[in-house]
């Protein structure tokens, strides 16, 4: 059988942390194995346990979301985060996005869109709510298209229009391929896409 996924949860919250406790707990493929009130704690407990996937809430007092999802990922643990937060704004979710956390989901979901997106996390995927995703367009549509990438969303981009696969992107700039998956998250996020035939054509049309 394959290992159950592994999942720290973070909210300041200690209603919502019980009931995504329990959520989680009613399935076979995720386990939860520690939580955080707040973005201090939750760098401790991720150094400790070292788990799969971070559900991270954003708005919570001393370390908020974002820092501390640049914090994890700057320790290079190989966690992936997943923001579960009630704010949709561009802002939040482009900052998230660009800490590193992989997927952004809004605790309006069902529930099982929250189990769904933990799953799509582990396997190397992206989750965003709808909601988020026309946040994200909006500020395309507000930008007249003068996207800022950083150098390294530039060169990933270049790769995946080359056709590159995330494995032969990390060994073609030596980083590796969670370092790629996010760079891609936060650029799918700045130029407006979904997916990475869209982000081709994007790099195609903009000279990457």
């Amino acid at each position: 059988m394959t290992a159950p996924v592994r999942v720290v949860l973070v909210d300041d919250h200690a209603v919502i942390r019980a009931g995504l406790q329990q959520l989680l707990s009613g399935t076979d493929d995720i386990e939860v194995v520690g939580t955080a009130a707040n973005g201090a704690e939750a760098l401790e407990v991720v150094r400790r346990i070292r788990p799969d996937v971070v559900l991270m809430d954003l708005q919570m007092p001393d370390v908020d979301g974002v820092t501390a999802t640049r914090n994890i990922m700057a320790q290079q643990l190989g966690v992936d985060v997943l923001v579960l937060t009630s704010f949709s704004d561009s802002e939040r979710i482009v900052a998230a996005l660009d800490a590193g956390a992989v997927g952004y989901l809004l605790k309006d979901a069902d529930p099982e869109d929250v189990l769904q997106g933990i799953r799509a996390v582990s396997r190397g995927e992206s989750p965003i709510h709808p909601k988020a995703a026309r946040a994200l367009l909006g500020v395309r549509a507000t930008s007249n298209h003068q996207v800022q990438l950083t150098s390294r969303e530039t060169e990933v981009l270049g790769l995946v229009r080359e056709g590159l696969a995330n494995k032969q992107i990390a060994r073609r700039l030596d980083i590796s391929e969670r370092t790629v998956k996010a760079h891609l998250t936060s650029a799918f996020a700045r130029i407006g896409v979904a997916d990475r035939t869209q982000a081709a054509l994007w790099a195609e049309r903009n000279g990457l």
